[in-house]
């Protein structure tokens, strides 16, 4: 590779474009002029993809998707990420047969040689640590739920529990990268970008896509996030996540520093703007379109955000069904309303972070306060949701990157005991959004170790969540070095079993 070679090739490529302006800027008069002419032929097509690779559908004012592949059930997507992975057998997968295995070794037959971390695979056993916890029937259908989750265990029928999630990656980075951006390897665009992209959002004073990261509740053993899981990849900058802080300005520089006024802000953006359009006619680098935009979104959301923020008038019965923490800003609690607010305003795609679930040890005494955090918001939500006529329109993900060992990590006793990362199966639920209510998908094992029934692999539910929202998950592409890419790889299919 020759990096001097290839700047000069792409300088010739711009300059070939660039003297092709004249008949580009005339079809797109056109296309301003008489929308229909174009969006009509795509729509027709039924989602061939356009020249970026971008398939046909979408209502959103920025997405490239004229018309939707199919008719949406959903709108929007709040996607609650419990970092860090949390114990399906301690919350959802119910095992009671496991009370006879106590401090037994995990019979070979079961775990066959698939691979551990090295954190356990030092062990000279690996010693069965059935759930302390209780669980009992919820709901119409009986879902088991354990007692850690009384907020929860009475909105099952709300929800969707999928019990045979599967993952590729056993270690937390790698997890969580591929769970949100369909790959292992650092650098693809997370799935909100992927929406923003495809059908873009209808409030043109927020971003399609924002991040709230709750901050560490007690109980909580984590690990680091980093922003690149919410980053547009290789689409452009606009479409990446904008997280939203829970102290100070809500936004990083959305403020107007001291002595400057808005209108001096408006005429600097607008010389700016000048500035940058001239350099965009002269290099047609797309990326500089691209800030133009963020630049005028931040300036819209001088006004947008700070409005959002203010939960004041929120009444007193709402603030209730999130809990004590829901007035405390960064909060798990907080954020959620966040999220239902952010909804209400047509964000395309929110996603919230509650990380501490990785338990290598004492997870009962942490689990029981972490869930405090966790218990009541996520129903609160449904339950807020719903009371609005919102939750047939929303979509609410709730999981972490990968599930938690029946064995235990370290040493093992009656009332403690560690548990280490587990990617052969692990749970996950949906809620609205045109998913179907009051079911559970999937079983495993009596060990909670393997998928016996209708197992989802995350890019069979990172392509459920894009039809519910109306887009073929093989038909929204972008060409990146000479590939045609999107979330889900080369993989993936409709959990049609789950829809309503």
């Amino acid at each position: 590779m020759n990096p001097i070679l290839e700047y000069q090739q792409a300088m010739t490529r711009r300059h070939f474009f660039g003297r092709q302006a004249c008949g580009l800027g005339a079809v797109a008069l056109g296309a301003c002029m008489n929308p229909s002419i174009f969006a009509g032929d795509l729509a027709a097509a039924g989602g061939a993809s356009s020249a970026n690779g971008a398939g046909a559908s979408g209502m959103g004012t920025q997405g490239v998707m004229p018309a939707y592949h199919h008719a949406p059930k959903a709108k929007r997507v709040i996607w609650l990420f419990m970092a860090d992975g949390p114990s399906q057998l301690d919350l959802w997968d119910y095992k009671p047969k496991l009370g006879e295995y106590f401090d037994k070794d995990l019979p070979e037959s079961v775990r066959a040689g698939q691979r551990i971390t090295t954190m356990t695979s030092g062990q000279a056993r690996f010693p069965i640590a059935p759930s302390i916890f209780k669980f009992a029937q919820h709901g119409k259908h009986g879902a088991w739920v354990s007692e850690l989750l009384p907020h929860l265990a009475g909105s099952v029928d709300d929800m969707c529990i999928i019990k045979s999630m599967n993952t590729d990656a056993i270690n937390h980075d790698p997890a969580i990268t591929f769970i949100t951006t369909g790959s292992e390897i650092p650098g693809r665009p997370s799935l909100g970008a992927w929406l923003s992209y495809g059908i873009g959002s209808p409030n043109e004073d927020l971003p399609a896509f924002t991040v709230l990261i709750s901050r560490l509740a007690q109980g909580g053993q984590t690990q680091a996030l980093f922003s690149r899981m919410w980053a547009a990849g290789f689409l452009p900058t606009k479409h990446a996540g904008v997280s939203m802080r829970s102290s100070g300005d809500p936004v990083l520089y959305l403020s107007n520093p001291p002595g400057v006024s808005a209108d001096t802000r408006r005429q600097m953006l607008d010389g700016l703007g000048e500035l940058n359009q001239q350099r965009l006619t002269e290099v047609g680098d797309p990326e500089i379109s691209a800030r133009i935009a963020q630049y005028e979104m931040a300036y819209r959301m001088q006004t947008s955000v700070p409005e959002l923020a203010d939960i004041s008038k929120e009444p007193k019965h709402v603030l209730e069904l999130y809990g004590d923490e829901v007035t405390q800003p960064g909060t798990f609690a907080y954020n959620c309303l966040q999220a239902r607010r952010l909804a209400e305003r047509g964000v395309r795609f929110t996603q919230v972070f509650l990380r501490g679930w990785d338990h290598h040890g004492g997870l009962p005494g942490s689990i029981r306060q972490l869930v405090k955090a966790c218990d009541q918001p996520c129903a609160g939500l449904i339950k807020d949701l719903k009371q609005r006529g919102m939750l047939d329109e929303t979509l609410i993900v709730w999981g972490g990157e990968f599930g938690r060992t029946v064995y235990s990590q370290g040493t093992l006793t009656k009332d403690n005991y560690g548990r280490d990362h587990h990617p052969r199966n692990f749970t996950m639920w949906m809620a609205g959004g045109g998913t179907k209510p009051g079911i559970v998908h999937g079983e495993t094992d009596d060990f909670s170790y393997n998928i016996t029934e209708k197992p989802v692999h995350v890019h069979d539910l990172n392509a459920t969540i894009l039809h519910l929202l109306g887009i073929n998950h093989e038909k929204l592409t972008f060409r990146n070095q000479g590939r045609d890419f999107r979330l889900t790889d080369v993989h993936g299919k409709v959990v049609t079993d789950i829809l309503a």
